[in-house]
């Protein structure tokens, strides 16, 4: 359900399903999805180090890329997913505010930097959620961390997958501040050519993919595109363990470093 800023507060995300609920999971679908991510392992980013090349600056070459990855900042993003009213799952995305001095308007996932207090990834994808839309983060359980992508002003960012099992509990409250709209959108598109389209990009020097994909809902149109697409075609090559129908440029950084670089991101 579309929910903008200023609306009724009490209006929830999304239909009840009503059949086959769990008291833990909310349902057989999101039991069996916990436990296939449960068992997910990331793959290595390789333009991030570890603690022994940030200490002594050696085990990397001399790349820009390689570089660039020893000065990122870290923040998390929530992939926040649940049963739809006809069984699929959908993901909660916002449009930020046109307020905001940075990427103003734009779709995103719930999320921010990381702050000194926030232990893990996790904790700031979940904080970061409940100040931007007053999700309770103990409405929703965090099954996997997927691999960090790296934005072009150089942020790493963390994309946490978390199940709300009982959506009918998340009532919306939106930081107008921040947010101009919650909407939910179907996972499975980010894996179709339906209202897509993409662009040839590069950055510093690789050609990669810009995606792009539009989505309306109740009168409303909304543009994914940059970084939330990738993260967001990621994720649903992950869940539905296949790759989108469309064709897709992905940077080729196994050369970027050495062989005695060792990768080891901490999610």
């Amino acid at each position: 359900m579309l929910r903008r800023a200023g609306s009724m507060a009490s209006k929830t995300l999304g239909n009840a399903t009503g059949n086959g609920i769990e008291e833990e999971w909310g349902s057989l679908k999101l039991r069996k999805l916990a436990q296939q991510l449960c068992s997910y392992k990331p793959p290595r980013a390789p333009w991030c180090n570890n603690d022994q090349d940030n200490e002594s600056g050696e085990g990397g070459s001399n790349s820009e890329l390689y570089v660039a990855g020893k000065r990122v900042k870290r923040s998390a993003v929530l992939v926040g997913l649940f049963e739809g009213s006809e069984g699929d799952l959908r993901v909660i995305l916002t449009q930020r505010s046109g307020n905001l001095s940075l990427h103003s308007g734009d779709v995103s996932l719930p999320g921010g930097k990381m702050e000194e207090k926030d232990k893990d990834e996790s904790e700031t994808a979940l904080r970061e959620a409940k100040e931007e839309i007053g999700l309770d983060p103990s409405h929703v359980k965090v099954v996997t961390t997927l691999e960090p992508h790296l934005s072009k002003y150089l942020l790493k960012i963390v994309p946490v997958v978390g199940l709300l099992p009982d959506r009918k509990s998340f009532r919306p409250v939106l930081n107008p501040g921040e947010v101009d709209a919650i909407f939910d959108a179907p996972l499975e598109m980010f894996l179709k050519d339906e209202n897509y389209r993409s662009e040839e990009k590069q950055w510093m020097g690789f050609n990669y993919t810009d995606h792009y994909f539009d989505f309306q809902t109740e009168n409303m149109k909304f543009l994914i595109w940059g970084i939330t697409a990738r993260i967001l075609v990621r994720a649903a090559s992950v869940i539905y363990q296949r790759q989108p129908s469309f064709s897709e440029v992905v940077p080729n950084f196994s050369g970027i470093q050495s062989s005695n670089s060792r990768c080891k991101p901490k999610l």
